[in-house]
Protein backbone atom coordinates (compact mmCIF):
# COMPACT_ATOMS: atom_id res chain seq x y z
CA UNK A 1 0.00 0.00 0.00
CA UNK A 2 2.82 2.29 0.85
CA UNK A 3 4.82 1.55 -2.10
CA UNK A 4 1.14 2.29 -4.38
CA UNK A 5 1.12 6.14 -2.46
CA UNK A 6 4.50 6.98 -2.96
CA UNK A 7 3.82 6.21 -6.81
CA UNK A 8 1.26 7.73 -6.78
CA UNK A 9 2.99 11.14 -5.11
CA UNK A 10 5.77 10.81 -7.42
CA UNK A 11 3.57 10.63 -10.40
CA UNK A 12 1.61 13.90 -9.24
CA UNK A 13 4.52 15.59 -8.20
CA UNK A 14 6.07 14.93 -11.84
CA UNK A 15 3.06 15.41 -13.73
CA UNK A 16 3.18 19.44 -12.22
CA UNK A 17 6.52 20.14 -12.93
CA UNK A 18 5.63 18.59 -16.51
CA UNK A 19 2.81 21.16 -16.82
CA UNK A 20 5.25 23.73 -15.68
CA UNK A 21 7.48 23.18 -18.21
CA UNK A 22 4.77 23.16 -21.03
CA UNK A 23 3.34 25.86 -19.68
CA UNK A 24 6.79 27.67 -19.94
CA UNK A 25 7.58 27.37 -23.60
CA UNK A 26 3.83 28.32 -24.98
CA UNK A 27 5.13 30.72 -27.43
CA UNK A 28 2.98 34.14 -25.80
CA UNK A 29 4.53 32.78 -22.46
CA UNK A 30 7.58 33.40 -23.47
CA UNK A 31 7.05 37.00 -25.47
CA UNK A 32 5.48 37.46 -22.05
CA UNK A 33 8.48 36.85 -19.63
CA UNK A 34 10.69 38.48 -22.14
CA UNK A 35 8.68 42.15 -22.48
CA UNK A 36 8.46 41.47 -18.63
CA UNK A 37 12.76 41.14 -17.95
CA UNK A 38 12.91 44.21 -20.61
CA UNK A 39 10.31 46.27 -18.88
CA UNK A 40 12.17 45.55 -15.86
CA UNK A 41 15.59 47.02 -17.39
CA UNK A 42 13.93 50.07 -18.10
CA UNK A 43 12.71 50.44 -14.74
CA UNK A 44 16.19 49.92 -12.84
CA UNK A 45 18.32 51.80 -16.07
CA UNK A 46 16.24 54.95 -15.90
CA UNK A 47 17.05 56.39 -12.60
CA UNK A 48 21.12 55.64 -13.23
CA UNK A 49 20.57 57.32 -16.43
CA UNK A 50 18.46 60.48 -14.39
CA UNK A 51 21.81 60.69 -11.91
CA UNK A 52 24.03 60.25 -15.26
CA UNK A 53 22.58 63.56 -16.74
CA UNK A 54 22.09 65.26 -13.29
CA UNK A 55 18.56 65.65 -13.33
CA UNK A 56 18.75 63.56 -9.82
CA UNK A 57 21.31 63.73 -7.30
CA UNK A 58 23.95 60.62 -7.22
CA UNK A 59 23.07 58.18 -4.83
CA UNK A 60 25.56 55.15 -4.62
CA UNK A 61 23.61 52.71 -2.60
CA UNK A 62 20.67 53.29 -5.65
CA UNK A 63 22.97 52.70 -8.25
CA UNK A 64 24.47 49.96 -6.68
CA UNK A 65 21.04 48.42 -6.13
CA UNK A 66 20.08 49.32 -9.23
CA UNK A 67 22.76 48.41 -11.34
CA UNK A 68 22.68 44.73 -9.64
CA UNK A 69 18.96 44.13 -10.76
CA UNK A 70 19.44 45.09 -14.10
CA UNK A 71 22.87 42.97 -14.62
CA UNK A 72 20.39 40.11 -13.20
CA UNK A 73 18.05 41.41 -15.73
CA UNK A 74 20.28 41.56 -18.72
CA UNK A 75 20.71 37.76 -18.77
CA UNK A 76 17.05 36.85 -19.15
CA UNK A 77 14.92 37.89 -21.59
CA UNK A 78 17.22 35.36 -24.54
CA UNK A 79 15.44 31.99 -24.19
CA UNK A 80 12.01 33.64 -25.05
CA UNK A 81 13.47 34.82 -28.45
CA UNK A 82 12.91 31.27 -30.15
CA UNK A 83 11.29 30.12 -33.58
CA UNK A 84 7.87 29.70 -32.16
CA UNK A 85 7.57 33.43 -30.85
CA UNK A 86 7.85 34.50 -34.38
CA UNK A 87 4.15 34.97 -34.89
CA UNK A 88 3.18 36.07 -31.37
CA UNK A 89 2.17 40.03 -31.15
CA UNK A 90 5.25 41.86 -30.55
CA UNK A 91 8.12 44.33 -31.15
CA UNK A 92 10.76 41.88 -32.53
CA UNK A 93 11.93 42.36 -35.99
CA UNK A 94 12.15 39.09 -38.26
CA UNK A 95 16.14 39.86 -38.05
CA UNK A 96 15.93 38.06 -34.18
CA UNK A 97 15.80 35.10 -36.24
CA UNK A 98 17.23 35.67 -39.46
CA UNK A 99 20.35 36.72 -38.01
CA UNK A 100 20.46 34.66 -34.32
CA UNK A 101 24.36 35.10 -34.38
CA UNK A 102 23.84 39.26 -34.68
CA UNK A 103 21.13 39.11 -32.07
CA UNK A 104 23.39 36.86 -29.97
CA UNK A 105 26.48 39.02 -30.36
CA UNK A 106 23.97 42.16 -29.06
CA UNK A 107 22.60 40.16 -26.17
CA UNK A 108 26.35 39.04 -25.14
CA UNK A 109 27.17 42.94 -25.06
CA UNK A 110 24.32 43.92 -22.95
CA UNK A 111 25.26 41.45 -20.37
CA UNK A 112 28.92 42.49 -20.76
CA UNK A 113 28.63 46.24 -20.14
CA UNK A 114 25.94 45.88 -17.78
CA UNK A 115 28.06 43.03 -15.24
CA UNK A 116 31.23 45.84 -15.73
CA UNK A 117 28.05 48.45 -14.35
CA UNK A 118 27.41 46.68 -11.95
CA UNK A 119 30.79 45.69 -10.34
CA UNK A 120 32.22 49.85 -10.45
CA UNK A 121 28.61 50.59 -8.95
CA UNK A 122 29.05 47.44 -5.88
CA UNK A 123 32.53 49.45 -5.73
CA UNK A 124 30.58 53.39 -5.24
CA UNK A 125 33.11 54.02 -7.80
CA UNK A 126 30.95 57.16 -9.14
CA UNK A 127 33.66 57.43 -11.95
CA UNK A 128 33.47 53.97 -12.55
CA UNK A 129 29.70 53.81 -13.22
CA UNK A 130 30.50 56.87 -15.37
CA UNK A 131 32.47 55.88 -17.77
CA UNK A 132 30.35 52.08 -17.65
CA UNK A 133 26.99 54.02 -18.11
CA UNK A 134 27.69 54.94 -21.69
CA UNK A 135 27.66 51.35 -23.33
CA UNK A 136 25.02 50.00 -21.26
CA UNK A 137 22.91 52.97 -23.06
CA UNK A 138 24.57 52.24 -26.25
CA UNK A 139 24.23 48.17 -26.13
CA UNK A 140 20.51 48.62 -25.74
CA UNK A 141 20.19 51.25 -28.56
CA UNK A 142 21.80 49.48 -30.50
CA UNK A 143 19.74 46.22 -29.80
CA UNK A 144 16.59 48.14 -30.08
CA UNK A 145 17.78 49.66 -33.75
CA UNK A 146 18.44 46.62 -35.11
CA UNK A 147 16.24 44.46 -33.61
CA UNK A 148 13.09 45.96 -31.73
CA UNK A 149 9.87 47.35 -34.23
CA UNK A 150 9.43 51.34 -33.61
Amino acid sequence: MRLLASIGIASALAAGVSLEALAQAKPDVLVKQRQAAMTLQGKYLGPIGGMMKGAVPYNADVVALNATFLENLARMPWDGFVASTQGEKSKAKPEVFKDPAKFKAAADALESATAKLGAVARAKDEAGVRASFGAVAKACGSCHDDFREK
